[in-house]
C-alpha cells in the first residue's frame, strides 16, 4: 500500500511538472518569453511606468533578478528605461507598443489558471493544499526561497536557455 501511495504522489507531481513544461513551451513559442519575463512585462504594462524596486516588491523577486529580466526585455525592445525627471537617480521602466502587444496576445500563464481556480476553493481546502505542498517541499529538501511563479527554470533565464 505504501509503495502505491508513493507512486501516486510521484505521478501527481510529474503531471504538475509536465503541465508547467508544456505551458512554458507554448509561451516561448507564441511570445519568445519565459513565464517570469511575461509576468514582469505584465506588471509593467498594468502600471504604465514603474521603478525596478517597485517591481521587485510587487512580484517578490530579488532586485538583481528584476534587473536581469528588465535587461532582457529592454534588449527585446519590449520596455524602455528612463531616468526620473525630478530625481535622476531613479530609473523608470515603461512598456513599448510592442511590449503591450505581447501582453495582449500572450497565452494565459499556468499560474494564472492555478490562481483563479485556487481562489475559488473554500478556505479550508486552500489551507489543506498549501500545507501539503509545503510539507512536500520540506520532504524534497527545498529550503531555498522561491518566487511565487509556477516555473521550474531559472527565473532570469531567456526563452532560448
Amino acid at each position: 500500500m505504501d509503495r502505491e501511495l508513493t507512486f501516486s504522489a510521484l505521478k501527481a507531481l510529474r503531471r504538475i511538472l509536465r503541465a508547467s513544461e508544456l505551458s512554458n513551451r507554448q509561451l516561448a513559442t507564441e511570445t519568445g518569453l519565459t513565464p517570469s519575463q511575461l509576468l514582469v512585462l505584465q506588471e509593467i504594462g498594468e502600471r504604465g511606468e514603474v521603478t525596478p524596486t517597485e517591481l521587485s516588491a510587487a512580484l517578490q523577486f530579488g532586485q538583481a533578478t528584476i534587473t536581469n529580466i528588465v535587461d532582457r526585455l529592454e534588449a527585446l525592445e519590449l520596455v524602455t528605461r528612463q531616468r526620473g525627471e525630478r530625481d535622476k537617480r531613479r530609473i523608470h521602466v515603461a512598456p513599448t507598443a510592442d511590449g503591450m502587444r505581447r501582453i495582449e496576445t500572450a497565452p494565459n500563464l499556468l499560474q494564472a489558471r492555478l490562481s483563479e481556480r485556487f481562489a475559488a476553493l473554500p478556505e479550508w481546502e486552500q489551507a489543506m493544499i498549501l500545507a501539503g505542498l509545503s510539507r512536500l517541499a520540506d520532504l524534497l529538501g527545498t529550503t531555498a526561497d522561491a518566487a511565487p511563479l509556477l516555473d521550474s527554470g531559472a527565473i532570469d533565464r531567456s526563452a532560448d536557455d
